[in-house]
Formats: C-alpha cells, structure tokens, sequence
C-alpha cells in the first residue's frame, strides 16, 4: 500500500498557539542544530520579515517553521524548521516542506529557496536533498547551504 502523507496545515502564529509552539521539543540529538521555538517566536517580534508558521494536524501544532521571503532580492530563507519529537518519522516534515514550497511559490518575486543546516543533520539533509534542494557548499559556520530553484510560475 503506497505512503499516504498526512494532511497538514501551515498557518500564522496566533497568541492561542504559542504555548501549544512552546511544549514542540526536539529529539536530545537534535537541539544544538536548530532554534528553540521560543528564541524564534521572539526573533519575529523584532524582525518584521519574519513568517512564523505553525504545522498543525487535526488542528493541533506537530511542528514550527520561519522563513523570510523579503528581505533579500528573489531568494526566499527557510531557517527554522521543527517537527516536535513524537511527531518525526510519520511524513510531517516533507508534507509541511511541500506546503511551505507552495506558499513561497505565490511570491511572485522570488526565484529560490536557500536553507542552511548542519551537516551531520542526516534526516534534514535527505528530506531537503529529496525535495530538490541542491548543495552549495559550506557557509562560514559550517552549515550546509543548499538552494532550491522555483521555475517561472506560467
């Protein structure tokens, strides 16, 4: 029987999700790799091009994601995405991966989608690398870069 994916949906961060976003945990192996839900939620207060996104499912929250599709030129950043713990494995990160694809789509201006992640991060690389992301090499940190082409929308 084929994978059928999990229907999700990304929406705005809303003042009733946040302490739903506050309890997503990552795997111990996994938090020194990426942003704490909450050191993102007070990133976007600050950073007006910040896109916080909740992933939910059945309505309620199974991951977080941010993206900044503004502030430099055609090239969207994706730079945080979180599935909650006992959430991962069950195709909720590659279902909201295509949904945020989609929703920077209708951007009209942007033209790529660029990620940073640590290399040794061996389930975001094979779900990114999946999806069409192409490495580019090492940033001056040590993470990974790798970018996803969008073809003109017709």
């Amino acid at each position: 029987m084929p994978f059928e994916p999990p229907i999700i949906q990304l929406c705005p961060v809303t003042a009733d999700l946040v302490p739903k976003l506050l309890d997503l945990r990552l795997r111990p192996d996994q938090v020194r790799m990426v942003a704490s839900v909450n050191d993102s939620l007070e990133e976007a207060e600050t950073d007006e091009d910040a896109r916080p996104r909740a992933i939910l499912h059945d309505g309620e929250p199974v991951g977080f994601l941010m993206y900044d599709a503004t502030s430099a030129g055609d090239v969207a950043q994706l730079y945080r995405f979180i599935i909650d713990e006992w959430q991962q494995g069950k195709g909720f990160g590659r279902a909201a991966l295509s949904a945020v694809i989609a929703e920077i789509r209708r951007e009209p201006h942007v033209s790529k989608i660029s990620i940073c992640y640590e290399p040794e991060n061996m389930a975001a690389r094979q779900l990114y690398l999946s999806a069409g992301f192409v490495e580019q090499g090492l940033d001056e940190d040590g993470e990974m870069i790798a970018h996803l082409a969008l073809p003109p929308s017709s």
